[in-house]
Order: structure tokens, then C-alpha cells, then sequence
């Protein structure tokens, strides 16, 4: 239609119509420009979806690299401090402690160490054996090794114990050379740092080399030619094959493995060590069975030498005379090395011949001069098979043995050895004691009464002078555990020691002086300076001169025609009294002359009943066999307090017999010596 007027759309509306850009599609609108975001990596979209491992990854990531900051630090530090390992291995070994007998033989080495040896100098087979038993891939590895820690965790696993460790040659010596012997997870780390760390420093024979110097092998020896002299009495430079096996087989449990305390369990370990060397290739299987039927031609006797236990208690004592002590060191003791031997063996050999059929298992002996110095010291029947000295930690009730420290109150008080008492029923505080025999005598002195043990005299006397007099007394001669002061204390209800109890009778025997029990003399380091010296063996005089003559005469009534007969002793006059407690659960014998006073318990661990064994028996015979030998070639001399005519009387009336000459009949300790002699 002409002249209609044309209409305008709304978008048109206040826009001027243009032609189009060159190139533009005609008839077209242009499209707006739309910004659009990036889309998110695949990466994102699953953590997204899944925000605990979002922050799992996180947390991961930030521990790792705190943990490399940490450990950084930590390597820094520890390099920081660490010693020159040959420094370290020479020169910060455990010391040597030479133990001396009263006559200057060697009783004990301890802490040995016997100079450097060169790996080149050692017999090929002995490097084998220590490398197949302890560290087959040591040529191999950087100091740790991933892969024999692996196999002894699957090993360890599988047998629900551990049998093989994960520790290398190198991670021994790190931890032996700078650590403390502490199981933390810190002490861990820093043996692995040192072990890389030496292995950086040091070739793999030097390590080596190192390791075997400086390793424990037991037997207080440090090093392969310490151990080697210890146990073999020659230099690691020669020993053979089976030896050399030995001594690797001791890196894993020196105790429990050292030939001195189990030939069997060594040889054992002797034969897994061999095989070891099979397997890793080192030795045919005939080779092998050849070097395990070789003798170990061992030098060390362990029990044999007798000496274990006062051993023991002198390196147990050392620190308190001279502290922390880095030099070799020299100990001189009062023992007296032939006495130690016969009692060791002479103990022993009482309780295999009798211990079974009376129920005794165990026994300890004490022997001391009239000065308190410790002669022999015998803890048990067999060091090997238990180290625990029952002589100077083992409190028993010492029963009548216990009564001379009752009679002395009494005779303190106004009592005399004719003084006349009552054996009879007898009821104090509600307690009523009975007599062994079960039997009553009526009117006794006190020296018949005590000789033959009346338990209800003791426990009157007792009653009379106070329970708590008699613990005084007891206490001023030498016993210093804890005493009771109630009636039983007359009957030796409260424990002691041996070593205690026997000190206490000392003063009988040297004329009323108090004694400390002692076994070390003197110290010296390595350049001879004198570091510790004994100077007084005898404290004050805790007993009247009077007192002990009377307490002599008693005494020496308990051997002569008492429970101690069988303690006597030829030529000599001696004093002493049985003990045995209730049910025979232990049997004492202490007793003296002016040269010794000993003391023999017998009994058993888990105080178990013996049969019907008592202080007359079992103790008072091997009393009898060791102060045999003690007193050979000893001038008989009178107790102190009585008079030489009462010697030769004393002497005249001793219930001794003359001892055979050979044979199965010959005194015990005759035959332990000759037993020695043929060894």
C-alpha cells in the first residue's frame, strides 16, 4: 500500500540503522559476547567430589615436608657431634680390671681389651663366620639394608618371636661406638645416621675392622683378641676353624652363649654358625662337618676356677672406692685362692652326693680371718647354672644359730656359763616353744643348755634380759638387717645373711673387736698410684674380753659334746653352733677358731622343706672339710679369753677322727685337690 506508513519494531527503537561491517552476514543480529570460565582439571572435579582425600593429600604433603625439615636438622646435628670413630675405638673402651687373690694370683680380668689386631693379620674364616652370622650382605649395602630387614621381619613374623635382627655390621658399630645401649625410636634414627655416616668415611674393611675391636664377647671381654686369649689362651691371630665359628657365634648373646657357663649351648651355636658359612658359600658341607667334630680346646674353666662370686661382688663394689674410673685398674682382695677352690668344689660336691636324696639343692659358704677379710665366698652350688650369691643377698632365718647373741646379752646382764636355768614348758606371751627332742630336762647350765641347743632356756633368757636387749646386741656385732624384738627373736625368726651372721661371730674369735666384712685391700690404676687403701680392719671392741672367753667356753661345749660334733676339727680347738628352722627348711653351721670363722648354710631356693637335714649335719661336715684344709700347717692356737691349759684340754676332748689316708675315705677337700691336679 503507497503512502502507508511503515512500522517500527521495539529493538529498533532509538538506533540508527548502519550498513553492516564488510564481510558480515546480512540479515543476521550480531551475537553478544559471552565470558566463559575455565573448566576445572580432572584432578579437581575428583577432589571435589571427594574432600577427605582432598585433605588427606594435604595433610600428607605438609608432613612431608616438615619430616625432610626435621630430619635435615636432625642429620646436621647428629654429624655435628660425632667423634673420630678411631679415637672412639681405642681409646673409650671399657677399662681392664685385673682382680688379685691375697697372694697376687689372678683371680679375674674383667673389661679386657687386648690391642688392635689388624683385619689382614686374622685368619680368613674368622672375617666368614662373623660376616655369614651376623651381616651376609655387608660388602653390599650403604650401611642399612632394606632387603635383610625385610627378611627378618618375614622371619620374625612367621615364628612369632624374634629370631634375626635387622641391624648391620655398620649399625652395630654406630651404636656401639656413640650410643647408649636405650631402645628409643631417637637412638634409632641416630644409628642409622651414623651408619651412613661411616660408611661414607670408612672402606668396608675398616668397619670391619673396627667392629671386631671393639665388640662385647662375653666373659668381660671387649674385642676378637681379648675374647680369644680368654677363651682359647692364645691371640685370634690362630684360631681355627671351630673356634672362629665360636666367637661369631657369641656377637648374638655373649652370656648365654660363652663356653664358661654352657659347653653344650656353645658347641650348638658353634654348629649353626658353620652352617651359616654353607649357606652363604664360604665352606663346602664337608667342610663344615669336618671343622664341627674339632676340639675347642677351651682355656677357661668358669665354676672350675671357683672364683665367679667374689668376683662379682668385688666389681658390684668397685664404684664406691673409686667411682667412674677410665684406666685399667688393679684390685687386690683378701682371698685366698687354694680355700676358694676347695669350698666352691667341696660344696658342690656334698650337695651332689647327698643334696638329692635329703632334698637339698643350694648351699653358700663364708670364710673370714679373725680381721673380717673375706677368704672364700662361695654363693651356690654352680655360678653357671645360677649367679645369685645366697651368701651376701639371701636372708634366711638363721633358727638356732642365732642364740649366742641371747646367752651374751644374758651373760651381760649377770649370767655365767655354770649359771643354772630351767628346761622345762615354757609360755611367754601367749607362745609356747617346744624342744627338737620334744623332751625336757629340768635344771641345765647355760653352757650345757646352749650346747645343746634348748630352745626353751634361750626363750626364757631371753624373756628375762628383753627381746629388745637381745637385738642391741645383735646389732652391735654385726647384723644389720632388721631385727623383731618379739620373744621368737631368741629362736632366729628374723633373716640375715650369711656373710653377716658370720661376721658376727668374728669378735668371738679375735677378742671382742667388731668387723666389717670386707674383701677388697687396695686399688691402683695401671701406672701403680694407689687409689683406694684399706686402713682399719677391726672397728671398737663391742664384747668384754671376759665375755668372750665365756662365750668361748659355751661355744667350744657345742663341738666337743653338743650338735656340732661332726664340725671338729683335728689339733685344733674350735667354737660354734648349728641353726636349723622350722619344717628343715635351713641348716646352719657358723663357727670359728683363732684362725678362721666360716659359715655354711644349706637349703633351698623357693624354701622348700629338706629331709630331716639340721645344722649337725649336712652344714657341720662340710664346716668339718673346708676348715680341714684351711688349718693345714696352722700353729693350734687358744681362744681368745681362755688359757693354753685350757687349749690342751680343749684339744683332749675334741670328737674328732683321725682321717684316712686315700681312697673314697680320704678328706673331701684331698679329693678336690687331687681332682685339680689331674685336670
Amino acid at each position: 500500500m503507497q503512502g502507508a506508513r511503515r512500522s517500527v519494531r521495539p529493538a529498533d527503537k532509538g538506533h540508527n540503522r548502519t550498513e553492516p561491517p564488510f564481510g558480515a552476514r546480512r540479515g543476521l543480529p550480531k551475537r553478544p559476547r559471552v565470558s566463559r570460565a575455565r573448566r576445572p582439571s580432572r584432578l579437581k572435579r575428583a577432589l571435589a567430589r571427594h574432600p577427605l582425600l582432598y585433605k588427606g593429600l594435604r595433610l600428607s604433603l605438609v608432613t612431608l615436608i616438615w619430616s625432610t625439615i626435621v630430619l635435615g636438622l636432625a642429620v646436621v646435628y647428629f654429624l655435628a657431634r660425632v667423634p673420630d670413630p678411631i679415637i672412639a675405638a681405642l681409646d673409650d673402651r671399657p677399662p681392664n680390671v685385673t682382680i688379685l687373690a691375697a697372694d697376687g694370683t689372678v683371680l679375674a680380668e674383667r673389661g679386657l681389651r687386648r690391642g688392635h689386631v689388624r683385619l689382614d693379620a686374622l685368619p680368613p674364616y674368622l672375617l666368614q663366620a662373623v660376616i655369614a652370622t651376623e651381616d651376609r650382605r655387608f660388602y653390599h649395602h650403604f650401611g642399612i639394608d632394606p632387603l635383610g630387614l625385610i627378611r627378618a621381619t618375614f622371619r620374625n613374623a612367621s615364628a612369632g618371636t624374634v629370631v634375626e635382627g635387622g641391624s648391620t655390621i655398620t649399625q652395630q658399630l654406630a651404636k656401639n661406638l656413640f650410643l647408649s645401649p636405650k631402645r628409643t625410636m631417637t637412638r634409632k634414627l641416630e644409628e642409622v645416621i651414623y651408619a651412613i655416616w661411616l660408611e661414607q668415611r670408612f672402606s668396608k674393611d675398616e668397619i670391619l675392622e673396627l667392629y671386631l675391636n671393639r665388640v662385647y664377647f662375653g666373659g668381660g671381654t671387649y674385642g676378637v683378641e681379648a675374647a680369644s686369649r680368654h677363651y682359647f689362651g692364645k691371640s685370634a691371630r690362630f684360631v681355627t676353624l671351630s673356634q672362629a665359628a665360636l666367637l661369631a657365634g657369641l656377637l648374638k648373646a655373649p652370656s648365654h652363649y660363652a663356653p664358661t657357663r654352657s659347653v653344650k649351648l656353645a658347641t650348638v651355636r658353634v654348629d649353626e654358625v658353620l652352617e651359616n658359612m654353607v649357606e652363604a658359600g664360604f665352606l663346602s658341607p664337608e667342610q663344615a662337618r669336618n671343622a664341627s667334630q674339632q676340639p675347642l680346646t677351651l682355656s677357661a674353666k668358669g665354676d672350675d676356677t671357683g672364683y665367679p662370686y667374689p668376683v662379682d661382688w668385688v666389681a658390684e663394689l668397685l664404684p664406691e672406692f673409686v667411682g667412674e674410673s677410665d684406666g685399667d685398674l688393679i684390685v687386690d682382695t683378701t682371698i685366698d685362692a687354694g680355700l676358694q677352690r676347695v669350698s666352691q668344689q667341696a660344696l658342690r660336691h656334698m650337695l651332689d652326693e647327698e643334696g638329692a636324696d635329703l632334698a637339698a639343692g643350694e648351699g653358700a659358704v663364708v670364710v673370714l680371718d679373725p680381721t673380717g677379710g673375706v677368704k672364700a665366698l662361695v654363693g651356690g652350688r654352680s655360678y653357671s647354672a645360677s649367679p645369685f650369691d645366697r651368701a651376701i643377698k639371701s636372708l634366711r632365718q638363721p633358727g638356732s644359730a642365732f642364740k649366742p647373741f641371747v646367752y651374751l646379752a644374758a651373760l651381760e646382764s649377770g649370767y655365767t656359763p655354770d649359771s643354772m636355768a630351767y628346761d622345762g614348758p615354757t609360755t611367754v606371751a601367749g607362745w609356747s616353744p617346744k624342744n627338737y627332742t620334744g623332751l625336757y630336762q629340768g635344771e641345765v647350765s647355760l653352757r650345757d643348755s646352749l650346747a645343746q641347743s634348748i630352745n626353751t632356756v634361750a626363750v626364757r633368757l631371753a624373756a628375762e634380759v628383753g627381746p629388745w636387749k637381745v637385738v642391741r646386741t645383735a646389732r652391735r656385732l654385726g647384723i644389720h638387717s632388721r631385727l623383731h624384738d618379739r620373744p621368737s627373736i631368741a629362736l632366729g625368726t628374723a633373716e640375715v645373711t650369711l656373710l653377716e651372721l658370720t661376721g658376727a661371730y668374728t669378735p668371738f674369735a679375735n677378742g671382742g673387736q667388731g668387723v666389717l666384712p670386707h674383701i677388697i685391700t687396695r686399688v691402683r690404676n695401671g701406672d701403680g698410684k694407689v687409689l683406694y687403701q684399706r686402713q682399719h680392719s677391726t672397728t671398737d671392741q663391742v664384747v668384754a674380753l671376759p665375755y668372750v672367753g665365756a662365750m668361748n667356753d659355751m661355744l667350744n661345749a657345742t663341738i666337743v659334746r653338743g650338735t656340732g660334733k661332726q664340725a671338729a676339727i683335728p689339733d685344733h680347738v674350735a667354737a660354734g653352733k648349728t641353726g636349723t628352722t622350722q619344717s628343715y627348711r635351713d641348716a646352719w653351721f657358723v663357727g670359728y677358731t683363732a684362725h678362721y670363722v666360716a659359715g655354711v648354710w644349706v637349703g633351698n631356693d623357693d624354701g622348700s622343706r629338706m629331709r630331716k637335714v639340721t645344722g649337725g649335719t649336712l652344714p657341720a661336715r662340710l664346716w668339718h672339710e673346708i676348715m680341714l684344709y684351711a688349718h693345714q700347717n696352722k700353729t693350734p692356737l687358744p681362744l681368745p679369753g681362755t688359757s693354753a691349759a685350757r687349749l690342751q684340754e680343749a684339744v683332749a676332748s675334741q670328737p674328732w677322727h683321725a682321717p684316712a689316708k686315700s681312697g673314697d675315705d680320704a678328706p673331701l677337700f684331698q679329693r678336690v685337690l687331687g681332682a685339680f691336679s689331674s685336670q
